[in-house]
């Protein structure tokens, strides 16, 4: 069983037919049938994978706009890491056989067409619209900038210790980390695959590129720590290189593939197990989230083969799923990914920073989600058509003349080209003015280092008296918003023993709990802030308690943030609260909800004193209700006779 595909492919550089899966016109056939050169030279278009793109912007689309919505939409990326890895190498692979050489001036030149027009629009729109919105939206603009105008985004957010995973100051052009990624790619691969084209090299070529992709693979593995943060595994290059290098020996293996080639069953078998991948995508996007330990060893290398084999089927020639996959809908959307992909992100941070009122209420988070939709649709469909289709038509002089020729036009091209360049010139002003103001910590995280300063200043010194009783009896363990709140727990319950930390979830608990008894460190009341950053499970929960036992008093801290899984954790925390005598909850949700104001543009985590004042007077109450249960009663205090020996 398998595809009949023939071996004498040489990279496609000596021998070599193309494929097309689209019907084929009397015009579009080789002049010559044994002439590979006309046929590698005609360039045809996959059927598919405009709407292949469709499906993968759409997944990283909801993902964001919409969190936990789709918990693994983000593997839309490695879909795109496939197609643009496949594409780019049929591209070249083609040009090679039909000049005998890459030209990879030209190459470059066509990739920079293609992709810095709509970059410079959407950097320079979004700048210029920050500054105008303000607060955490200007955060580190700077060096995003200078990441996006270089491509090298991936690089310099690991380096200055961003995470992709942190809600605290989501910075504003995060998701160019992949268009960097991509474009490290473009510059270095037409250069392998020259070096791949020389004769001692050409039928290992295929063994070597599968090679580079196991290697990528491997070392996301081998890299990835549980419980670390994974922005490292994740960003990198040589970690998350594997889509492109899978999409690229797909080119290679397949590039020699004739009609001929294509049994009825080798049709029939490539369109049900791509039919088969397909489905899969879509469950993983559903069901596989960021913080699953499968992501890393081996979740996103399962999803580029299952991407991979979805292309493979579009081959087909007549591909059923090709033809699916072309719809007038998702060819739309697939052309235009690349601007839907590049605005989504910023214009959800502008709206959410700018509206941020919509994070109160019920309705809030689809509404802001509609909101950015929309604008992010009608920017990149207006970017399509009349900046980026033209450059790449005509290229950057020939676009720039035109724009310039329209002076001397009637009164209504001269007044287009005047309102286009004090629009310029406008953006161009508060872009720079953006970077000249843009802060270095957002209101959250000026916030958390305060708490993690008077954490510090407290280990650093000797226990402070006892102000109000517990203090030396309280053992928190909490997140980010715990760690905001440190100041305020501080001063109340002097001597209280705080260990929180950015992104922990309630996972971590159990081995926290064993850590701290092991060094003798857990003391006769525990404070718990979790949950702000993922989904829980009680059964987690539960191990907790029975680690701590019933003589430890425990306070739950309830969770308020504009996430979709918060109303869970919140059941899920009164639940586990209600069946444990020594456990109580405090409602930070409830008490914070009438002042949303004092809480970071963020709306999780306090903004200042009086935030984290009513954080600490939710787990004061709580920790007055445990003071007040009387104390458990053996059979003997109820007046009754002791029991016979």
């Amino acid at each position: 069983m398998g595809f009949p595909i023939r071996h004498t492919f040489d990279l496609g550089w000596t021998t070599v037919t193309s494929v097309s899966n689209a019907p084929t016109t009397p015009s579009a056939q080789p002049t010559r049938a044994a002439d590979p050169v006309v046929a590698a030279a005609s360039a045809p278009r996959f059927s598919g994978l405009d709407g292949l793109r469709a499906i993968a912007v759409t997944l990283v689309i909801v993902y964001h706009l919409l969190p936990g919505t789709l918990v693994g939409g983000y593997i839309g990326v490695d879909v795109f890491f496939v197609i643009s890895g496949f594409l780019i190498t049929s591209l070249l692979l083609r040009e090679r056989a039909t000049n005998g050489r890459i030209r990879l001036g030209a190459f470059w030149l066509r990739r920079a067409r293609r992709l810095l027009p709509a970059l410079a629009i959407v950097v320079l729109a979004c700048c210029s619209a920050a500054f105008v919105v303000g607060g955490d939206t200007l955060v580190d603009l700077g060096e995003q900038v200078i990441g996006a105008s270089t491509f090298s985004y991936n690089w310099v957010a690991i380096i200055d210790g961003s995470s992709y995973f942190d809600e605290t100051a989501p910075e504003l052009f995060r998701n160019l980390w992949s268009l960097a990624v991509e474009e490290q790619f473009y510059l270095l691969w037409p250069i392998v695959i020259a070096v791949l084209a020389r004769p001692a090299l050409r039928r290992a070529s295929g063994w070597i590129v599968g090679s580079l992709a196991l290697a990528s693979a491997a070392a996301m593995t081998v890299l990835f720590t549980m419980g670390a943060d994974s922005t490292r595994v994740y960003y990198g290059t040589d970690t998350h290189s594997f889509g492109l290098a899978l999409g690229a020996l797909l080119a290679i293996t397949t590039i020699s593939l004739t009609r001929e080639s294509w049994t009825e069953r080798a049709r029939t078998l490539a369109t049900v197990t791509g039919l088969v991948a397909l489905a899969a995508l879509v469950a993983i996007a559903a069901l596989m989230s960021t913080d699953a330990a499968l992501v890393y060893r081996g979740g996103l290398a399962a999803v580029s083969a299952l991407t991979a084999i979805v292309i493979l089927a579009t081959l087909v020639p007549g591909s059923p799923l090709g033809r699916v996959l072309d719809v007038a809908p998702l060819r739309w959307i697939g052309e235009r990914s690349y601007g839907l992909y590049l605005w989504h992100w910023p214009v959800f941070v502008l709206a959410a920073a700018a509206l941020p009122w919509l994070s109160g209420s019920v309705a809030g988070p689809l509404v802001l989600a509609a909101i950015a939709l929309a604008i992010t649709v009608v920017a990149a469909a207006l970017s399509y058509r009349f900046v980026e289709q033209p450059i790449r038509r005509d290229g950057f002089q020939a676009s720039l003349a035109r724009f310039g020729g329209a002076w001397r036009g009637g009164r209504r091209h001269v007044a287009g080209v005047v309102v286009a360049s004090v629009g310029i010139a406008a953006v161009v002003s508060l872009t720079v003015s953006a970077l000249v103001v843009a802060p270095r910590d957002s209101v959250a995280q000026a916030q958390i280092e305060a708490g993690q300063d008077a954490v510090d200043r407290e280990s650093a010194s000797e226990p402070a008296a006892v102000a109000l009783p517990g203090g030396d009896q309280i053992t928190a363990v909490g997140d980010s918003v715990m760690l905001a709140s440190a100041p305020t727990l501080k001063k109340d319950f002097p001597g209280i023993e705080i260990d929180a930390v950015v992104s922990r979830q309630m996972k971590d608990l159990p081995d926290l709990i064993r850590a701290m008894q092991a060094r003798g460190e857990l003391r006769a009341t525990l404070l718990v802030g979790l949950g702000t950053n993922g989904p829980i499970d009680a059964k987690t929960l539960e191990d907790a308690l029975t680690l701590v036992g019933p003589r430890t008093q425990v306070v739950l801290v309830n969770v308020q943030a504009p996430r979709d899984w918060t109303t869970g954790v919140n059941r899920t925390l009164t639940e586990v609260a209600r069946g444990h005598r020594n456990v109580e909850l405090a409602n930070w949700r409830d008490a914070i909800r009438p002042r949303l104001d004092v809480l970071s543009p963020d709306q999780i985590h306090p903004g200042g004193p009086i935030g984290g004042g009513i954080y600490t007077g939710a787990v004061r109450d709580a920790l007055q209700r445990l003071a007040e249960l009387p104390p458990l009663l053996n059979s003997n205090d109820y007046g009754l006779s002791p029991r016979p020996v």
